[in-house]
């Protein structure tokens, strides 16, 4: 009875971890989208043979073909090979961006959630004040208070993503705190910073993961549309947003704007789809 009861959960254990990893065909595609996006940031150089920043002018405005998948600017460039080289831009400083708002945001919330009391109070209202001012509005603030450049941009994307993260970190850490295995580790003698790092914080962490995989997403578009304003990194930089304003200029040559923009919206709702996959998922 025993070796059968073994032999049935030997067999039956892999194909639960087959059904864990099982993923929709749109989930499994965004992923791919995903790990494109992150091989042209890291080593661009292997996926294009021109250069990003000089041009052939014999060449220049010529329509998308085999030579030049996106086709070239008015500088004769390669814009296939300016979107590849500008994802390191654009990738780099989403993630900034996100590391910034959970990290902060995080800290902010579980102290808040945990604490209680006068601390909450105080940064339940530095929360309001946050979130009562429009992201894209603040991001502005912030990147013209310290300069316009690209990791400028980063750094006020993150900052407006504070506020969000530090309100779900102290609802998830407000809701762990009231669970029965709490009360228990703390009757058993456990600190009250010792159920904060091993019980409380890896529970609320598991609803900031998805929130900072969306906001990943939201850090591409916001950083963006700083760039396209002109916030961000000036020519001969090849930042998505910056791309699509330069292109804005030549609109009978529409391809200098749909190469950058198709990527850009590709790139964010592929990382959107990981996201709502992910909250769906244990």
């Amino acid at each position: 009875m025993t070796f059968a009861s073994n032999s049935f959960l030997s067999r039956s254990a892999p194909s639960g971890w087959l059904t864990a990893l099982r993923m929709p065909p749109t989930v499994a595609l965004s992923f791919a989208v995903v790990a494109v996006v992150i091989a042209w940031s890291l080593v661009p150089s292997l996926f294009s043979v021109f250069s990003p920043v000089a041009g052939v002018p014999a060449e220049k405005l010529l329509g998308p073909g085999i030579s030049h998948w996106f086709g070239t600017d008015h500088l004769g460039r390669d814009v296939y090979t300016r979107v590849v080289y500008g994802t390191a831009s654009s990738v780099s400083s989403a993630l900034v961006a996100v590391v910034i708002g959970v990290a902060a945001g995080g800290f902010i919330g579980l102290l808040a959630g945990f604490l209680g009391g006068w601390v909450d109070v105080v940064f339940a209202r530095l929360v309001d004040v946050l979130l009562a001012i429009p992201k894209f509005l603040l991001a502005v603030i912030v990147v013209t208070a310290i300069g316009f450049e690209t990791i400028n941009a980063a750094i006020a994307t993150g900052v407006s993503a504070v506020a969000i993260f530090a309100r779900v970190a102290r609802s998830e850490v407000i809701k762990t705190r009231q669970a029965s295995f709490v009360e228990a580790s703390f009757l058993l003698g456990g600190s009250r910073w010792y159920i904060l790092w091993r019980h409380i914080l890896p529970n609320a962490s598991r609803s900031v993961l998805p929130l900072a995989v969306l906001q990943f997403g939201e850090s591409i578009l916001v950083i963006a549309s700083l760039a396209f304003l002109g916030y961000g990194d000036p020519p001969p930089a090849s930042d998505w947003g910056l791309l699509i304003s330069i292109g804005k200029d030549y609109l009978k040559w529409p391809w200098l704007v749909y190469a950058p923009a198709f990527v850009t919206i590709l790139t964010v709702l592929s990382v959107n789809r990981i996201s709502r996959w992910l909250r769906k998922t244990d």
